[in-house]
């Protein structure tokens, strides 16, 4: 098998897998480790994966924080599907926590206390869905205050923090940078991943929102484990690798169609 061959070989391994390691790849094309470590350094420096520990992924799984205004435009049409979804789990007179972030913002758009049958009573940190939510008269809407991140438009610190102390909520409806099977729930900033795990721990469920963009990231900040998750709301383009591992560690992944 010469280089080219070796290297479409490996480009298949990590589309179906999403990683391999270095050992793994030695023995099936029955060469020295010395031999894929190159290839493998060839194929990072054309920007056709990312070296980590001994192993290759499709992608860098590191993300850099990025403006609210811009994340917004990103997979629009996969966020509206993953909002509506997400609002049929809503139940008359309910008390949820929206956390911050684009997908939540989708989420807040579709909710309407007509069509839910009841009031509904809000604790969110982002200035964004309380912009959304307050229009409605049936939604009481609780801010949470702190220092406002203006990437994302969230409220965040330690006021807001010992706030959530005095609340609880059915469900927490929150959006992330990354998920990983293994690293678990991740976001770029520290103060947002302090917040998260408060509001985690004040709400009875934690339903995920996020497009399948973000499977396989990982964000400065760590939120939680993936064993801390009742649901996930994805699309159609969740690897099915990651989400094999999902079902594996029984959360339970509801995939809309856009």
């Amino acid at each position: 098998m010469n280089i080219t061959e070796r290297h479409e070989f490996i480009m298949r391994e990590l589309e179906s897998k999403g990683s391999v390691s270095v050992t793994e790849l030695s023995v099936m094309l029955n060469v020295s480790e010395v031999t894929i470590r190159k290839d493998l350094s060839l194929l990072e420096r054309n920007n056709l994966l990312y070296r980590a520990h001994g192993k290759a992924i499709k992608i860098s799984p590191y993300i850099n924080d990025r403006d609210v205004n811009v994340k917004e435009h990103q997979f629009p049409s996969e966020k509206i599907a993953i909002g509506k979804q997400a609002v049929k789990l809503i139940e008359p007179n309910d008390s949820i926590i929206i956390a911050s972030g684009t997908t939540v913002q989708y989420f807040a758009r579709e909710i309407n206390t007509e069509e839910l049958g009841g009031r509904l009573t809000v604790i969110t940190s982002a200035l964004n869905v309380a912009s959304v939510l307050s229009k409605d008269r049936n939604i009481e809407v609780i801010q949470l205050g702190g220092i406002v991140r203006s990437s994302s438009l969230s409220a965040v610190g330690g006021d807001a923090e010992r706030q959530m102390e005095n609340f609880a909520g059915s469900k927490l409806f929150i959006g992330v940078d990354g998920l990983d099977p293994e690293y678990g729930l991740s976001t770029t900033n520290l103060l947002e991943a302090n917040l998260n795990r408060a509001m985690i721990r004040a709400a009875q469920k934690t339903i995920v929102l996020c497009d399948s963009s973000k499977f396989g990231r990982r964000g400065f900040s760590r939120i939680c484990a993936i064993d801390d998750v009742d649901q996930i709301i994805t699309d159609a383009g969740i690897p099915h690798h990651m989400l094999e591992a999902l079902s594996q560690r029984g959360i339970e992944v509801t995939i809309v169609e856009v």
